[in-house]
């Protein structure tokens, strides 16, 4: 018999663990080469897992709703011409018997044992790198009870743990943090919500509950600070309105503010390169790329940041084409998980819903994003060599929130300007 073993692939920067949502073959059904075997979810995007051989699923490891470490063996596929040509049933493994086959699969690079403790617990890296930053230590995480598989600790019990630890009302005690590290600040505690008649009930789904935490973890990580510019977008708004339809007829697509904005701040980070930064733990580690996350919203409500990779070698051409691919798959859910992953600095445009202004938190491990405003007709003085007039401009807010901790304003705020600089002197001449 030819067995062919299906791994958890990795499915993007820093994820080291997915989520198995739901099974598309069971046990004795035939698989094609390329055909989706299950679906996967990951702390950045689910996705769904194709078959890299053609064959009959023999076996399945693992079930629905259980978190498994990339690379590790999830299912065995039966490519025999036998197994081809007729179909196998057999039997979906119980549990115990699973734990007891997993436990000597052989699992590469990131085996699981690296990730346990030396009383055996495994603590993945999401949880480590939860646990490093709010300095809690291993006896700390040990006397924790988890609600995983086998009593794994996983990331909503160490979220859930961290508001109680830090108001005195934690069931174990808070491990001193080294000397030398700073003490993190007390997170405030929840109030309680009452309910009233007629009052709805809505359960977050997966996506807005991972956003939720998202924010929460990046506000409690970063010091935020916020600095704002307006800037003369006319020569812009002009130059679009004369382009855009013959744009669209040669390339068949649209042509927005987006790619122009995207286009002005690679060229900024370019000059101000420690923005370009992320930071882990005392240590600076400044991106060799530019890659721009653009927030976008999906009809469900949720958002999710599509990254346009080395934005800073693409031409306007290049960037108008990635900026419109990866907002029609986001809203399509066909995003990948490097669509998603990579990025070094995120811009939001909240205009797109009327807003002037907003204030974005910063998408972790970033230390800076860019919202841009709606584009609005103004009054404005100009200086010219006559002297001052006022004129009808088209105005935009641009506001940056960064990390306090590497950026200070001096920094931020020369980069934004700069940012309005390069927006401010766009050629009306320029040829796309």
């Amino acid at each position: 018999m030819a067995q062919f073993d299906l791994i958890m692939p990795k499915m993007g920067e820093s994820v080291a663990e997915a989520t198995i949502i739901k099974w598309l073959k069971q046990p004795g059904d035939s698989v094609e080469l390329d055909e989706p075997v299950l679906e996967i979810a990951t702390d950045k995007v689910d996705s769904e897992i194709p078959s890299p051989v053609a064959g009959i699923l023999e076996k399945i490891l693992f079930q629905e709703g259980e978190t498994i470490l990339v690379n590790a063996v999830i299912a065995h596929i039966n490519t025999s011409a036998d197994a081809v040509s007729a179909s196998v049933a057999p039997a979906v493994v119980p549990a115990s018997a699973v734990a007891a086959s997993t436990s000597a699969a052989p699992v590469t690079a990131e085996s699981e044992e690296d990730y346990r403790s030396d009383s055996g617990r495994f603590y993945s890296p999401l949880v480590r790198n939860i646990a490093r930053e709010e300095h809690i230590s291993m006896e700390e995480l040990e006397a924790l009870v988890g609600s995983g598989k086998d009593g794994r600790l996983t990331k909503n019990d160490l979220l859930a743990y961290l508001p109680q630890r830090k108001s005195g009302a934690a069931p174990v005690a808070a491990a001193k943090p080294a000397a030398s590290a700073p003490t993190p600040a007390a997170r405030p505690q929840a109030p309680a919500v009452s309910v009233s008649a007629g009052d709805e009930i809505i359960e977050m789904d997966r996506m807005r509950k991972l956003i939720a935490d998202h924010m929460v973890m990046s506000k409690s990580v970063s010091p935020h600070v916020t600095s704002f510019i307006e800037v003369d977008m006319t020569n812009i708004v002009q130059w679009r309105e004369r382009v855009k339809n013959t744009f669209e007829k040669r390339e068949g697509e649209k042509i927005t503010y987006t790619p122009i904005i995207i286009e002005a701040v690679a060229k900024a980070i370019k000059d101000f390169p420690l923005v370009n930064i992320s930071v882990d733990g005392t240590t600076i580690i400044k991106r060799k790329n530019i890659n721009i996350g653009m927030a976008t919203a999906l009809p469900s409500g949720n958002l999710i940041v599509p990254v346009i990779k080395n934005a800073d070698m693409m031409n306007l051409v290049g960037i108008t084409k990635s900026v419109n691919s990866l907002a029609q798959r986001a809203r399509a859910n066909k995003l990948s998980p490097d669509d998603i992953s990579g990025g070094t600095f995120t811009v939001t445009n909240v205009g797109s819903f009327g807003n002037v202004m907003g204030t974005p938190i910063i998408n972790q491990p970033q230390v800076a994003i860019m919202a841009v405003g709606v584009i609005k007709k103004k009054p404005a003085v100009l200086e010219t060599p006559q002297g001052d007039v006022i004129a009808i401009r088209h105005m935009m807010f641009c506001s940056l929130s960064y990390d306090h901790r590497v950026v200070d304003g001096s920094l931020g705020g020369s980069f934004l300007r700069r940012i309005g600089d390069y927006l401010e002197s766009f050629d009306p001449n320029t040829s796309i």
